[in-house]
């Protein structure tokens, strides 16, 4: 049985014991002690009470609450449960004219203040009504209270479940943008550049495509879940890498450190190769020397630290927002989606090394995997 199922199948049963508990405390709350023989009258006062509290109950949680306070007509709900409570009062003495039962409950004391007198010495008077009316009173205001406030908490948790889908649907929706937004050229460019190994490095190519391959797995099918263990994203980033350096020169000096091996967590894919990609979107020149530095670190199991270097070159404009990728805006959306107050972004557009720099810092908490 689903978490869901099982809370549906619970609630009928919270409201049974619920009533249940209300019932006997009125079996309890009497208006006397001693000797007095209740009439029947009485408990069928008392049922009807119940009723009552009941059908209001309902009628708040199901009428007044959602289309009149949560709606914003807070002077009309203030009505409708004073309106709720003065026709309780009116019922309730209505009944009691009925069943004529303000007399029988004067004979049932009577009859009781003698037998005392009997039997002992003579007994002070017991309340009568006045204390009655008072508990219910209370009573129908307690029922409409916590009838009110559950529905609201209820109103409530609705909401965030909803706002909860909502920002887990637009998370995979701005990761099927990421997978499809993946510098397409890269993979028109690597197949280009297989195609030429093939003439001149078999083996090479070989490697080459079968690097291809599984990236284009770990996009398509590996990280359908939502997440990914940190030692395939890692995989990733160095075929990413890899298959870069296919088309590079040796003007271009690409370093990649990483934890080996990665202590295994949890994260969202692809969470990281917005940076990398920039840097060789970036840092990236015919004739001029540059470099590229990667560096990804754990100094603990459940913090992830990145750290992307790249030469600035006067022909480009570093810009993480560029027409390829997803952007500075969108990865930094989705870190605020994934990681809320769990991440730290620095970007320094230019250090004194004369490089654009990235430095990212995550908290994973919770998403620990063994083995």
């Amino acid at each position: 049985m689903s978490a869901f199922s099982f809370r549906r199948s619970l609630t009928p049963l919270i409201h049974v014991l619920a009533w249940g508990l209300l019932a006997l405390a009125l079996l309890i709350l009497q208006p006397m002690q001693g000797r007095v023989v209740l009439p029947v009258q009485y408990w069928v006062r008392q049922g009807a009470l119940l009723a009552l509290w009941i059908s209001a109950f309902y009628a708040t949680t199901r009428v007044s609450v959602p289309r009149l306070l949560l709606r914003g007509r807070t002077s009309w709900f203030v009505l409708a449960l004073a309106a709720t409570v003065a026709g309780i009062l009116l019922l309730s003495r209505v009944i009691d004219s009925t069943l004529h039962l303000s007399d029988l409950m004067h004979q049932a004391f009577h009859a009781a203040e003698q037998a005392e007198r009997r039997a002992g010495p003579a007994a002070a008077p017991h309340p009568r009504g006045s204390r009655f009316d008072l508990v219910g009173l209370l009573i129908t205001l307690l029922v409409l209270g916590i009838g009110t406030a559950i529905t609201v908490v209820q109103h409530w948790q609705q909401e965030a479940r909803l706002r909860e889908r909502l920002d887990q649907q637009r998370t995979e929706a701005e990761l099927s943008l990421l997978k499809a937004q993946i510098n397409p050229h890269f993979f028109f460019n690597t197949l280009n550049n297989i195609y030429s190994l093939t003439l001149i490095d078999g083996e090479r190519a070989r490697a080459a495509l079968h690097r291809l391959s599984r990236m284009m797995r770990y996009v398509l099918y590996d990280t359908a879940s939502g997440h990914a263990q940190l030692s395939q994203e890692v995989a990733f980033i160095q075929d990413y890498i890899t298959l870069m350096q296919l088309r590079l020169t040796d003007r271009v000096q690409v370093t990649f450190e990483h934890p080996e091996p990665v202590r295994e967590v949890l994260i969202a894919p692809m969470i990281l190769l917005p940076f990398v990609e920039n840097a060789f979107k970036h840092g990236v020149a015919a004739t001029a020397p540059s470099c590229i530095y990667i560096g990804l670190r754990q100094p603990t199991a459940q913090q992830l630290e990145i750290d992307v270097r790249n030469t600035l070159l006067p022909t480009a404009g570093t810009d993480l927002a560029g027409s390829n990728g997803i952007g500075l805006t969108n990865t930094q959306r989705r870190l605020d989606l994934l990681y809320p107050g769990r991440y730290s972004l620095q970007v320094t557009p230019k250090t004194p090394a004369n490089e654009f720099e990235v430095k990212l810092k995550i908290l994973i908490s919770g998403t620990s995997v063994s083995g």
